[in-house]
């Protein structure tokens, strides 16, 4: 069996490879390719050069040293004796990670482009490309640490064994077509056990630091957007401040809010359309629940009544107990056993049974 493996030049990626080829398979490697020639990436690295070293901190996936990544991939494929390519994605990475990135900033929501990248082109664009350039391949691998099972007639999707490295959250959006055809060998791995794989077989990517962000620079960079003057507000609509735009801040931010209070106050609210920034005590921050829209389901096909369950509501999060519900809507409700911190819509509320991925959705309101 033929196995396209994506390889970014890391550590995980490159493991996984070896892992598969001394499994059998007949593994083909390929680096996808998010920096692009048009303006927005030419002005995005003249703003990288003018503000920040230009070694620009490596570990970004929007980052304009890509040819570093390709490099150290590609001397693994030759290690590993296997074939080697790169898939031009960024025109496709622009039109819907970025557009997407900038849209929803300047909307006053808080997005995660992991999800979205994952989605529509990690497991989308990229392979399909790939299948157009010619490479013949059966199964798409990642070094992702999560694990893809097959229970009565569907693909599951569980949390890799290593809570500190899980990466689930970042996949449910994956549906039963793309599950089938993937394949993630480090999902019963640590990190540590990784790295020494890695050591082991010679691989100078061994102790290579692991990807931090999607991007290293200022937002502010991607978003083009101009300062523009507002008001902080408390809950009563008291101004407390001033900012210069409410997309400089996001949901549940604690420190830097540039307002003295006697407690730490946290952002529990972005306005759009008034420019105004609304913070809160701790106290009047928590939040009981949430409505998720843009719902997919992974381990069943929908639910059919109030389910018990664990939800996380961003990437650093352990679960927490809930009860969701289908909405008439298709959209789904949760409800926290525990009143939680304060819950950032745009993020992604991912349903958990034990270590199975149930399904997850876009937070689109916070009640």
């Amino acid at each position: 069996m033929r196995v396209l493996v994506g390889m970014s030049g890391g550590v995980d990626s490159s493991v996984a490879a070896l892992l598969l080829k001394e499994q059998g398979y007949e593994v083909i490697g390929a680096t996808m390719l998010t920096w692009g020639k048009s303006d927005f990436f030419n002005n995005l690295k003249d703003k990288l050069d003018l503000n920040q070293d230009k070694n620009y901190t490596h570990g970004a996936c929007l980052c304009p040293k890509e040819d570093d990544d390709v490099s150290s991939a590609k001397a693994v494929a030759d290690k590993l004796g296997i074939e080697f390519h790169t898939i031009d994605c960024s025109k496709d990475y622009e039109e819907i990670v970025i557009n997407y990135f900038k849209n929803e900033y300047m909307a006053g929501r808080t997005p995660n482009p992991c999800v979205c990248c994952n989605r529509s082109i990690k497991f989308g664009v990229f392979p399909e490309l790939a299948k157009k350039a010619g490479i013949q391949f059966d199964k798409f691998a990642t070094g992702h640490y999560a694990r893809i099972e097959k229970e009565n007639g569907r693909y599951i999707l569980k949390r890799g064994i290593n809570p500190k490295k899980d990466q689930s959250y970042f996949l449910y959006g994956l549906n039963q077509e793309q599950l089938s055809k993937i394949l993630m060998p480090l999902g019963g791995y640590t990190k540590e056990e990784i790295r020494d794989i890695a050591r082991n077989f010679g691989l100078e990517v061994a102790d290579k630091p692991d990807s931090q962000d999607f991007y290293n620079g200022d937002y502010n960079d991607i978003l083009e957007a101009q300062p523009k003057e507002g008001n902080i507000v408390d809950i009563n609509g008291k101004i407390l401040g001033k900012h210069q735009g409410f997309w400089n801040y996001t949901i549940g931010q604690r420190k830097g809010i540039g307002v003295a209070a006697a407690a730490p106050l946290y952002v529990i609210e972005l306005k759009k359309d008034t420019n105004e920034v609304v913070v809160a005590y701790k106290e009047n921050s928590l939040n009981k629940g949430l409505i998720a829209s843009e719902v997919s389901f992974s381990a069943i096909e929908t639910l059919t009544e109030p389910r018990n369950c664990k939800v996380k509501i961003r990437s650093s999060q352990e679960p927490k107990e809930a009860v969701i519900k289908l909405l008439q809507n298709g959209k789904v409700e949760v409800m926290f056993n525990e009143l939680q911190p304060p819950i950032a819509t745009g993020q992604s509320a991912v349903f958990y049974d034990n270590d199975i991925v149930l399904g997850g959705g876009i937070i689109e309101e916070v009640l």
